[in-house]
C-alpha cells in the first residue's frame, strides 16, 4: 500500500515537473519569437541612369553595389538583423524613395554606400552623418552627391527651390534627423574606426553636411564614402574583390557592434538635469534657447558650450547651461552663453525644481 502511494507521489511529482518546465519552455518560446528585429537599409548610391563618379574609368554605382550586397550578406547571418535594399540590382531609385523605402520599413538605421572624387590624388575613407557644419571641402562632396536629384522626374516640384550648384541651397536643408544626431555618430564613428584602425585606410574622419538621402530618412543615418576612384591605387582597390569584401565586412562588424551596443544600452539619457529637484536650495540657470525640436545636448549642438540641460515644458524643450546656487557665478555663466552667440540668452531661477523670479530668488 505505501509503495502504491509511493509511486503516485513520485508520478505527480513528475508530471508537476513536466507541467513546470513546459510552462517556462513556453515562456522561453514567446521571447524567442517577440524578440526584436533590427532593421538595417543598406541604400547603394546612384545606380542605373546615374553611374556615380567614373574616377579611371571605374563606375561608383557598381562598386557601391557589390559592397552593399557583402554587408548585407553578412548582416543576414543573424537572426535578429533583417537587411532591406534600396536596390540589389544597377536600378537608380530616386533619392526620396531611398528614404521612403527606410521609413516604411521603420528602420533602426539607414546606411548609404559612396565612393569618392577628387581633382587632386586624395585618398582615404570618410563617414559622414546629416548637419549643418561642413566646411568647404564638405560642401563640395554634398553637392556633389546631391546633384543626382536633376537626374529625376518632376524633381524641381519635389525638391522644389534646390540648386545643387547653390551653396544657399545646401546651407538651407534643415535638420529634420536632429534627434537622431547621436545615434548617427555613434555608428558613423564605429564604421570610421575599423576603416581606420582594421584596414589601415587614410582616416578622413567622421563629418557632418547636407546629403539628401540623409534628409529624407527618420532614423539614424550615415553616408560612407569608401574612398577616392580617382585615386589610381585606391580605385584598383575599391574595384577588387578583395577591397570590396573588405571594406564591406569592416561596415558590417561595425553595424552589428551598433546592434550590440542598442540592446546593452536599457537606460535613456534625457538629458535633463535633476539636480534641482532634489537641493533645498535656489538654484540659477541660463536659458539660452527655446524650441520644439529634441535636440541632442552635446557640446557641438550648443556652439561649444558643455552641459546643457534639456527640460520639456509642454510641446517645447527649453536648453540650460550652467548651474549655480550663486547669482554672481551665474553671471558669469550669462556673460560666456552671450560670447558664443546666445545674445538673447538670459537667468532662470528655481527653488526645489519649481520655476520662480530672479527678484524673488535674490530675496531669499
Amino acid at each position: 500500500m505505501e509503495f502504491k502511494e509511493n509511486i503516485k507521489i513520485n508520478m505527480r511529482s513528475r508530471i508537476l515537473l513536466f507541467l513546470v518546465c513546459s510552462f517556462f519552455l513556453f515562456l522561453n518560446s514567446i521571447s524567442i519569437s517577440a524578440q526584436k528585429k533590427y532593421v538595417v537599409v543598406l541604400d547603394a548610391g546612384h545606380g542605373g541612369k546615374d553611374p556615380g563618379n567614373l574616377g579611371n574609368g571605374y563606375k561608383e554605382k557598381h562598386i557601391a553595389l557589390k559592397v552593399a550586397l557583402v554587408v548585407g550578406k553578412k548582416l543576414s547571418n543573424f537572426k535578429d538583423v533583417k537587411v532591406v535594399y534600396t536596390r540589389k540590382n544597377d536600378t537608380y531609385p530616386p533619392l526620396w524613395k531611398r528614404g521612403e523605402i527606410a521609413n516604411n520599413a521603420k528602420a533602426d538605421l539607414f546606411v548609404s554606400i559612396h565612393c569618392d572624387s577628387h581633382t587632386s590624388n586624395a585618398y582615404g575613407a570618410g563617414t559622414f552623418v546629416l548637419g549643418l557644419r561642413g566646411n568647404k571641402k564638405n560642401l563640395e562632396i554634398a553637392k556633389r552627391e546631391n546633384a543626382s536629384i536633376l537626374l529625376e522626374e518632376n524633381y524641381t516640384e519635389r525638391y522644389k527651390g534646390f540648386d545643387s550648384n547653390s551653396v544657399e541651397s545646401v546651407i538651407g536643408l534643415s535638420l529634420l534627423q536632429e534627434e537622431n544626431l547621436d545615434k548617427s555618430l555613434a555608428i558613423a564613428s564605429l564604421i570610421q574606426n575599423n576603416f581606420a584602425q582594421k584596414l589601415k585606410r587614410n582616416d578622413r574622419k567622421v563629418k557632418q553636411d547636407n546629403f539628401q538621402v540623409l534628409r529624407e530618412t527618420i532614423m539614424p543615418s550615415v553616408l560612407v564614402e569608401l574612398g577616392f576612384l580617382t585615386n589610381k591605387n585606391e580605385g584598383r582597390y575599391l574595384n577588387s574583390l578583395k577591397g570590396q569584401s573588405q571594406m564591406g565586412t569592416a561596415i558590417a562588424d561595425a553595424i552589428l557592434k551598433y546592434i550590440n551596443n542598442l540592446k546593452l544600452n536599457t537606460v535613456v539619457d534625457t538629458g535633463i538635469d535633476t539636480t534641482i529637484k532634489k537641493a533645498n536650495t535656489i538654484a540659477y540657470k541660463v536659458q539660452i534657447a527655446s524650441s520644439k525640436n529634441k535636440i541632442p545636448t552635446k557640446s557641438y549642438n550648443f556652439k561649444g558650450l558643455q552641459n546643457i540641460q534639456r527640460v520639456q515644458v509642454g510641446k517645447y524643450y527649453k536648453y540650460y547651461y550652467g548651474i549655480s546656487s550663486d547669482f554672481k557665478e551665474i553671471k558669469k555663466s550669462l556673460k560666456l552663453a552671450k560670447k558664443k552667440g546666445y545674445v538673447s540668452a538670459f537667468i532662470v531661477a528655481f527653488k526645489n525644481g519649481e520655476k520662480i523670479s530672479v527678484n524673488e530668488a535674490l530675496k531669499m
